[in-house]
């Protein structure tokens, strides 16, 4: 095994020392699953026979979830839930994953985000989505939330070892949030790490964005429809943003991480074969690449790590995680000229 490898593993290994702080839009995917029994007499609709429900952590609730597979529970979660029959739900769910839920804000006023996913299967037949049920507010939270946010940002970034900001569009990540999480990582001296779908010009001055590509097209006003057209977003996405790093994943063409101002180093998609489902695999993706940073991770190793990751959690349906023995098992056997 080359030295490459080995740091690789060494960097693996030491994702479990960083602590790091998740403040973004937190959700839960409940997954309602039953057995086609008959036509109601009600309405010409199907009656399932309820089989089971499964919770699962969803939004930037998945990327905390990655994060303590990885690190064995050294996170931090500030977000809002609800004062409803979800919000207790979350909790649990959070506490079950081992994630720091303590700072979470209720807010009365917003229902906790939850995304109810019917689905129904016969005796010869696959499980099949009927209907998905969205409770979510996606106006900015009140300024009584949101000062309450910003206390417990600043009461949790000295004690952490970087910040990660995860924004579903769901309205926790107000300007006066974001603004206080920067500034206050930069006076730690702590790393800040982005997942933004839309408005990436907001987060100036961070560490490290983690745009994919549709989403980094729309910010630089142009299609990439090629390496050369990727280069060229990273490096206007530098400029735009003004920030440290630049991580663009492209889907089966990888990734590509930006830094100095311009230089870049190109990852190829590890595992294309074993595809199943790319549910979450971005907030794994900046789950891990984060946590390598923290552990002093080169960019381009810190993006090999968070590639390696995603390659794992995309082989499982839904919103997964994985954990470092299985990251080291799945790098010592893959072949790899990086």
């Amino acid at each position: 095994m080359n030295n490459d490898k080995l740091e690789i593993i060494n960097i693996i290994n030491k994702l479990k020392e960083p602590k790091l702080l998740v403040v973004g839009d937190f959700a839960i995917d409940e997954m309602v699953y039953g057995k086609a029994a008959r036509i109601s007499r009600e309405a010409p609709v199907l009656i399932l026979k309820h089989s089971e429900t499964k919770i699962i952590l969803g939004a930037a609730s998945n990327a905390a979830h990655n994060i303590s597979a990885l690190n064995g529970g050294k996170v931090k979660v500030i977000g809002v839930c609800g004062k409803d029959y979800y919000a207790p739900v979350l909790m649990k769910a959070f506490k079950d994953a081992k994630v720091d839920c303590s700072l979470m804000v209720s807010d009365k006023d917003r229902p906790t985000t939850t995304k109810s996913r019917i689905s129904g299967f016969s005796t010869q037949s696959v499980r099949q989505q009927i209907v998905r049920i969205d409770r979510e507010l996606n106006t900015p939270v009140s300024k009584r939330t949101e000062d309450k946010i910003i206390a417990n940002i600043k009461k949790s970034v000295p004690d952490c070892d970087g910040v990660l900001l995860s924004d579903y569009n769901i309205g926790v990540l107000t300007d006066n949030i974001i603004s206080c999480a920067i500034e206050e990582a930069h006076k730690n001296g702590k790393i800040i790490t982005v997942d933004a779908q839309e408005n990436l010009g907001r987060y100036h001055g961070v560490t490290c964005l983690t745009p994919n590509q549709p989403d980094a097209e729309k910010a630089v006003g142009y299609e990439i429809n090629s390496k050369e057209d990727a280069i060229r977003a990273g490096k206007d996405l530098l400029k735009i943003t003004n920030s440290e790093m630049m991580l663009l994943t492209r889907g089966d063409e990888g990734m590509m991480v930006f830094y100095d101002e311009g230089r870049y180093f190109n990852i190829p998609a590890f595992n294309k074969t074993d595809v199943f489902d790319v549910t979450g695999a971005g907030d794994t993706v900046v789950a891990a690449f984060t946590l390598a940073l923290a552990a002093g991770a080169t960019p381009k190793q810190a993006a090999i790590v968070g590639n390696l990751a995603a390659s794992i959690v995309i082989r499982q349906y839904g919103c997964a995680t994985t954990t470092r023995d299985e990251m080291v098992e799945v790098w010592e056997n893959l072949e790899t000229s990086i």
